[in-house]
């Protein structure tokens, strides 16, 4: 099994108008949640959306539809949508990652915010420095290098709390066992 981190950075909120402008991911361990492999980031401003989404599909086994490319992140949902959709409108072949095994940890930042979700980013729970609200500007801009330091950024506090949470929820569910056993 092979458990992957994922995001995307895009122009916007649309996948039907807004494009993707990379694609990360990199391997963690399935045991402690700690990244294991290089961060790879496919750039579009480098070929182009279908070259970076072809790219994404061969260079993972996305498309297994097994254990053998499991994607984990932040609100997968967002991710899921603009992949699905712009692998369709390229007509490449569809990748639709939550009809395949994945881990989404915004549900788990819901819950530790108290089951609010303003509030629950990444960035309002961890060390990640801001949300990608200036992506599309620094793209337009082509201030690239700022858009790798945020993406390089956001990754290490994602894998932080990824392993934190590891290490963690083994504990709480001993504790919730022991509390269901009181009752």
């Amino acid at each position: 099994m092979g458990e992957f981190y994922l995001d995307i950075e895009t122009t916007g909120l649309n996948p039907t108008k807004d494009k993707i402008i990379t694609i990360q991911f990199q391997e963690l361990d399935r045991y402690t949640g700690e990244a294991i492999g290089e961060l790879i980031i496919l750039k579009e401003w480098e070929s182009s959306e279908k070259e970076i989404l072809k790219q994404f599909i061969s260079k993972t086994d996305i498309l297994s539809g097994g254990f053998n490319f499991v994607s984990v992140g932040y609100n997968l949902n967002f991710e899921h949508n603009f992949l699905k959709i712009k692998t369709a409108m390229n007509n490449l072949p569809l990748v639709d990652i939550l009809n395949n095994p994945f881990i989404d940890l915004r549900a788990i930042g819901i819950l530790m915010n108290k089951g609010q979700f303003k509030g629950s980013k990444l960035s309002d729970l961890t060390g990640k420095q801001e949300d990608g609200i200036n992506i599309p500007l620094w793209y337009e801009n082509k201030e690239y290098t700022r858009i790798i330091n945020y993406i390089i950024n956001e990754t290490k506090e994602f894998v932080k709390f990824n392993s934190w949470l590891y290490k963690k929820m083994p504990f709480l569910l001993a504790e919730f066992r022991r509390f269901n056993i009181n009752l």
